[in-house]
């Protein structure tokens, strides 16, 4: 897909995340003719990628818990004692050794909300709902068009 500028996503792989897809930011030619991709505002940046992925159906990839994780400013062992778990099985969730379990994943998606102070309207009873497995691994797409606001792009 290619934004209204003419350009191509960017690839935002910085995160630790794979799947990550910034519209509207434009590349510049440095000094050595090589194109660069200065990312302004980081903070707002994965501001809207944690909104994205707490508030979608799906389950949390263990990038994507690590994310969250790391966000929120959490050790392994700290998000286990929230969770009631065992920091090794934090580990392993996000080293994708083991699913995440359902009811530990709606507290992580509640926790995160919470924590990250995202607007996401969603109840505890949607939230629940979107710990379940899907088709395919949707990309996380961001409009990056204003870099004072980033936001999530709705799905197609």
């Amino acid at each position: 897909m290619i934004n209204s500028a003419g350009n191509a996503p960017y690839h935002y792989t910085e995160s630790g995340l794979d799947n990550v897809l910034v519209y509207g930011i434009t590349p510049i030619v440095d000094d050595e003719g090589d194109n660069v991709v200065i990312i302004e505002n980081i903070n707002g940046l994965h501001h809207a990628i944690a909104l994205t992925i707490v508030g979608r159906n799906g389950l949390l990839s263990g990038k994507e818990l690590r994310f969250l994780r790391t966000e929120m400013g959490l050790t392994q062992a700290e998000l286990a004692k929230c969770i009631h778990k065992e920091p090794i099985t934090v580990g392993r969730w996000e080293r994708g050794e083991s699913e995440i379990e359902s009811n530990a994943e709606t507290v992580i998606r509640l926790l995160a909300k919470e924590r990250l102070n995202l607007k996401l309207e969603a109840s505890v009873e949607a939230l629940t709902g979107y710990s379940v497995q899907t088709a395919n691994a949707r990309p996380i797409e961001i409009d990056g068009s204003d870099p004072e606001d980033y936001r999530p792009m709705e799905a197609a």
